[in-house]
């Protein structure tokens, strides 16, 4: 048998001559020639010259190149070779001559001959209903034939049979040609007696930045910065890396991730994602309101199905293997989150909340507590000005001392400085001085620390009304659950739990435990005046007896009015 072979192979070479040689190899033998009496090698050497031609926008020798190389072809490849031959080497030359094809269609669209070319495509696109290149250049041809309904109806066509016959939706080419024939793209430019024509590889759509301004004025927070910073980047595969930052009203959660994520942007090639969950009235907004911003920034505006189930299945087939950065800034609950997070394992999510969103698996809770006096006072001179700060430090530093470490009153502590640039900074700290207008003199434009703390009202229980009005009667280091207990008449495990849902509306800290194990509380003073100024009507009412009348009938300490000893 192989004497046999080695016959032919001999016969073979005498064939061929000095133009080709046969190579013996592990498997086989191997045709090497350049010649061009080869049909595959001159098929190939064509097509790849017409190719390049084509995206050098050089379409009459693209148009020349393409069709010699298809001329070449005499029905199915290989068509009088052994099955296994024709297994082995058919599929890639079918692909190649469609891949030529469709470039020599590319060529023809440029060179204006689309009205030629809606019967041809038409056929090959019933022939290949999921090469998407081929619809898509039906699109354009039907488009440019005045025929837009034809080429919307082609899509439509195309997405169903994708999705029921492949479970896909159409990929980047299929959509960006949807959109251009919607947006009426696909035109000759105005001069250039050039048809626009969307090539064999598009430009893909720019990565969505939503991120808002980061702030120039940020101060502090370089250790929580630099350890955000060390674990946001992409890593090995795993689930996305998912971040919380938490805190009281104010203390610079959102600041801090917008830092962070306009930084780390380099890192998420694939964008950036940003939405705020909370309305501007302070209502959690529903994850359907916040998808369709999502999409369309991932360049998909097909949203005719509104269905929330699939804005989210579309959500994640879109996200899925990319790496990009998603803000979730002021979340409500965990509702709000799970329909929004991305599905590659390449992609972060940085979440800030006053909650402790507990179901959210896999996050890396950060709690960010009041800035340190050097801090604070950095902050304060990047706002107001550091010369005016220089020159009264000590003034400066009793605002501080006023702000509590509050950034947000910091921040609304130096805008006032800076518009009032005639004020020193002496007189708004003894304006500052006056507790009962503390809060009041914390205010500026739509900015409040009394409003911001308001919204950490939202669902507290009776109990936890109490013991909040309870809270000017306290002093300024921490404190047991006994003592709420005692003044608000509960047994100390209903104080307890009261004070507990004080803590997860960041209204009240836990810094330390007594010797016996028992948690201690704390409460900074801006929330002390806040609760001070709350009218017992804004409590819960379907608990009377636990209002501040009821505080005063059971001590002899002084009623929750609004009289606070200095």
């Amino acid at each position: 048998m192989s004497a046999q072979i080695y016959t032919y192979i001999s016969r073979l070479r005498g064939l061929l001559g000095d133009e080709a040689d046969l190579a013996r190899g592990q498997s086989g033998y191997a045709l090497q020639t350049d010649s061009p009496l080869i049909d595959v090698v001159d098929f190939e050497r064509l097509a790849k010259a017409g190719g390049e031609a084509l995206r050098a926008r050089r379409y009459a020798e693209a148009d020349r190149d393409l069709r010699a190389a298809l001329a070449l072809w005499r029905g199915p490849a290989l068509g009088n070779v052994t099955e296994f031959l024709a297994d082995e080497q058919r599929p890639r030359l079918e692909e190649a001559r469609a891949g030529s094809l469709e470039d020599r269609i590319e060529t023809d669209l440029a060179l204006g001959r689309h009205r030629q070319l809606v019967p041809e495509l038409t056929g090959l696109v019933n022939s290949h209903p999921v090469r998407e290149r081929l619809r898509a250049q039906l699109m354009i041809a039907l488009y440019r034939c005045d025929r837009q309904g034809d080429a919307l109806a082609a899509y439509h066509c195309g997405r169903k049979v994708l999705s029921d016959e492949l479970g896909v939706d159409p990929g980047s080419l299929l959509h960006s040609t949807y959109l251009s024939v919607l947006n009426r793209e696909l035109g000759l430019p105005a001069g250039s007696g050039e048809p626009t024509v969307l090539g064999s590889s598009p430009a893909p759509p720019p990565a969505p930045d939503m991120l808002p301004p980061a702030s120039h004025d940020v101060c502090g927070r370089q250790r929580e910065l630099a350890s955000l910073l060390e674990e946001l980047p992409p890593g090995g595969p795993g689930l996305p890396r998912r971040f919380l930052l938490t805190g009281m009203a104010g203390i610079g959660k959102s600041a801090l991730a917008v830092r962070a994520a306009h930084i780390a942007r380099p890192q998420f090639p694939d964008g950036q994602l940003y939405a705020n969950l909370t309305g501007v009235d302070g209502s959690p907004k529903a994850p359907h309101d916040v998808l369709p911003l999502f999409l369309r920034a991932l360049d998909d505006t097909d949203l005719r199905s509104g269905e929330p189930d699939d804005l989210v299945r579309r959500y994640r087939t879109l996200t899925s293997g990319k790496r990009l950065l998603v803000v979730l800034d002021n979340a409500c609950s965990d509702l709000q989150i799970d329909s929004l997070l991305p599905t590659g394992e390449q992609s972060a999510v940085l979440i800030t909340s006053r909650a402790q969103l507990a179901s959210a698996v896999g996050v890396r809770t950060t709690l960010l507590r009041p800035m340190p006096e050097d801090e604070s006072l950095a902050l304060l001179a990047a706002v107001a000005g550091p010369e005016r700060i220089a020159a009264e430090e000590e003034a400066a530093r009793k605002i501080v001392t006023y702000c509590a470490g509050l950034p947000l009153a910091l921040r609304i502590a130096g805008a006032r400085l800076a518009a009032r640039p005639h004020w020193s900074v002496k007189m708004l700290a003894r304006r500052l001085d006056y507790r009962p207008n503390r809060l009041r003199e914390l205010s500026i434009g739509n900015l409040s620390v009394a409003g911001s703390l308001r919204q950490s009202l939202e669902r507290l229980s009776p109990h936890g009304w109490a013991a909040l009005y309870a809270l000017p009667l306290l002093g300024a280091g921490c404190f047991p659950a006994e003592e709420i207990a005692a003044l608000i008449g509960l047994r100390a495990a209903d104080a307890e739990e009261a004070l507990e849902a004080l803590v997860d509306a960041r209204l009240l800290d836990l810094p330390a435990a007594d010797d016996h194990g028992n948690p201690l509380y704390h409460c900074n003073e801006l929330v002390r005046l806040f609760a001070a100024s709350l009218q017992p009507s804004e409590g819960c009412a379907s608990t009377p007896d636990l209002a501040p009348v009821r505080i005063a009938s059971h001590s002899a300490r002084p009623v929750l009015s609004r009289s606070i000893p200095a």
